[in-house]
């Protein structure tokens, strides 16, 4: 809402002569009053909203730290030696013969690998 200069100036005009100009101080006094105790609600209407949205946010954070926490501790290696172990049982090879030949396997898909290739 847009109020011209003219619009203001006859505002003011009403004001002073419907309160009188003794009584405009006292009445701008309220007004600023009553200005000040609004924002302040407002202020805190916002903080009071902005901690409600902050509890979900840090619920969120919380849980990725723990997903992030369960991703650095486990362990693809355990879940290898326990399949090597339980081949070992079945053919009879000790693990270091295992883990030998799952190396050479490996090494045969790197590019590196000079030998006969099957892709």
């Amino acid at each position: 809402m847009e109020l011209s200069f003219g619009e203001m100036l006859m505002i003011a005009l009403v004001i002073v002569v419907l309160f009188g100009p003794n009584k405009i101080p006292e009445i701008a006094r309220g007004l600023g009053q009553g200005v000040r105790k609004m924002k302040d609600a407002m202020e805190d209407v916002k903080s009071e909203i902005m901690k409600e949205t902050d509890n979900p946010v840090s619920e969120i954070k919380r849980e990725i730290e723990k997903v992030k926490k369960a991703a650095q501790e486990y362990d693809p290696t355990e879940k290898i030696k326990q399949e090597l172990d339980l081949r070992k049982q079945i053919e009879g090879q000790s693990s270091d013969e295992l883990i030998q030949e799952s190396k050479e396997e490996i090494n045969k898909l790197s590019d590196e690998y000079q030998g006969p290739v099957s892709r």
